[in-house]
Parts: C-alpha cells; structure tokens; sequence
C-alpha cells in the first residue's frame, strides 16, 4: 500500500510492536468550539516518507520522484496554504512539544510574518530568562536577554504558592485549575513568550505561547484542545472508516483519506449548524457531552428523511437540499 512504511511509534504500548508497518501522516486542522464541547476538524494532511525508506527505492507519483521533506517543511507547506485564504487573519498553532520550537516557528514566520504565533508545552528543563533591561549611554549592542530565571522546574516550584484558581471548559466539562503566568524570554525561540504554570495535585504543567495577548484562561483551554487532534484521528479510523480502505495505488489512497477528511470535517459544520447539540446515545454521569458519532446518527437521519441533493419537479423552482446546497458551495 501506497505510504506504507516501517515507523516508530513512541505511543506503543507493552503489547504492541515499537516498529510498525503504517502510515506516517502531518495533519492540519481546525480547532473549534461547537455546542460547548472543542472540535478538531481535518482541513489538510500529507504523508511523511523516511529518508531511510526513500533511499531503499524510488517511490514514484505519476512518473516524478517523492523528494524527502522534513515534518516541519510540511507542517509549513501546510499551514501556508491555508493561510493564504485568510491573508489577514493571526495564526496560531497549537501543537504538541515535538512541534513547539523554533523548526517549526522560524520557516513558518519566514513565510507569513509576525502573524504566525506558536502554542505548545514547555519542556520541564527549559531555561528561561527574564525580559532585557535598557541601558541606556552603555557602549556596545543592547543585551537581548536579562538575568537567568531558572529552568521551568524550577519557576514551578518557586511560584507555586502564587498560583491562583481559573474555572475553565476543559475536557468536556467545567472544571478549576490553579495557574500562575510570567513573561519571560526563551532561547529556543528567540523571543518574548508567555509561559503559564498548572499545577495539580501532585503534578504540573508549563505551557508557551508566543502571543502575548492571549490570556491565562485562553492559553490552557487552548492547549486542553489539542487532545481533541488525537481524537480526530480516531474519528477518520474507525468512524469514517480510513483505516478499512483496499486501495493500494497513490492516487486512490490519497483520494481516499481526502474523502474521509471530508466527510468528517462536513459532520462537524452539520453539528454547528444545529439548534442544539444532539443527546448522546450512552451518555454517563461522568461523559454527558455528545460525541462525533451522535453527530453522523443525526446527519443520517436528517438526511433519510430529506433526501439528497435536489429534488426534480414540475416548474422553475426546484426544492433544494439545504445541507447538500451548503456542501456543493463549499465544493464550488
């Protein structure tokens, strides 16, 4: 199968193989909230080849050579290309601490200037610095960082005491987190960042952003998010049913995960165009929000009952689907 690779899994479990034979995918997508409840809806992806895999043969789509590309180049190619429909729109990208350095923010501000802003989690060793102090009359280049703070672990047990309680939607619910912030300046990114502290009972957290407009609140229930882009790959697999395709050659496969990115990103505009949130089906005193498959059992049903596309009657007006309407605009 086309893309098909022996790859590290660095989430395998005990009884699973480190090394599986699978597909390697950088994904895009829309984080959004809809009815209460935060949804990751899939706009782009592209498959990742190993140099490795590369150098053993050439791997042809439609007669041209597949050139290695690094995770960051398509995360970049990526992103730009969405970015180019809203040319005036601030980015921000939130993503998981592999991403959150400068591999990725330096080609992506390279390529879309001061707009593009980066939210992800500070590693715990992480030094962090405090902001330059200017001094003016002193002979040579002004310093570009002051004094050094300490590492993350270390500010988290030092500001502890001063972290105060945020009532947040996270993970489906209403919850209280205590939080404390700081603007600091951080070497891997060569920047001003806003860093935010969350602590538990026995554990915390430290998560970076390079807006600095953002605030506390919005820092954490943006990053609570992030969980919702596994959640969406677990959605295109089982629910859309990705991982069940027979093709075999390029141009079906990808034609294939393009339909399932669509066909789950098309469920999600459905729900946020309902009145309400649909109930869900096995809902539980701890889980009550609906889930992405109460959404397809709505849409089918909306759809049993109205039909597709349009209907073909006697006269000049013909009725139309306003669900289907909606998708051949999006299509057009």
């Amino acid at each position: 199968m086309f893309a098909c690779q022996t790859t590290f899994d660095h989430a395998a479990k005990t009884n699973q193989s480190q090394y599986p034979w699978a597909q390697t995918i950088v994904t895009v997508g829309l984080l959004k909230k809809i009815h209460g409840r935060w949804s990751c809806l899939p706009l782009a992806f592209a498959f990742y080849f190993r140099r490795q895999t590369l150098a053993l043969g050439c791997i042809r789509v439609r007669g041209e050579a597949v050139a290695f590309q690094t995770k960051f180049a398509q995360a970049v190619r990526l992103i730009g290309d969405l970015a180019k429909v809203f040319a005036k729109v601030p980015v921000l990208v939130v993503a998981d601490s592999w991403f959150g350095n400068n591999g990725l923010l330096k080609p992506l501000r390279a390529a879309l200037g001061p707009r593009a802003h980066l939210l992800s989690r500070l590693r715990v060793n992480a030094a962090l610095y405090d902001r330059p102090t200017p001094t003016p009359g002193v002979p040579g280049r002004p310093r570009k960082y002051g004094a050094r703070l300490g590492n993350a672990a270390q500010l988290a047990a030092t500001l502890r005491a001063e972290a105060r309680a945020y009532t947040l939607n996270l993970y489906g619910g209403v919850r209280e987190v205590m939080a404390v912030d700081r603007l600091v300046m951080l070497k891997t990114l060569r920047c001003q960042v806003h860093v935010v502290w969350v602590f538990r009972k026995t554990q915390w957290i430290a998560l970076v952003t390079t807006d600095l407009t953002l605030t506390v609140a919005q820092i954490v229930e943006y990053y609570g998010a992030r969980w919702k882009i596994e959640a969406g790959f677990r959605e295109i697999k089982q629910e859309i049913g990705s991982a069940e395709t027979q093709t075999r050659n390029p141009d079906a496969v990808t034609n294939h995960l393009n339909f399932c990115m669509a066909a789950a990103t098309i469920t999600w505009i459905y729900g946020a165009h309902l009145r309400k949130a649909p109930a869900r089906r096995y809902a539980t005193n701890r889980r009550t929000e609906y889930a992405f498959g109460d959404l397809r059992r709505s849409l089918a049903k909306d759809l049993a009952s109205r039909g597709f596309g349009i209907d073909c009657q006697a006269g000049d007006n013909a009725t139309r689907n306003p669900l289907m309407a909606t998708v051949m605009d999006l299509v057009a």
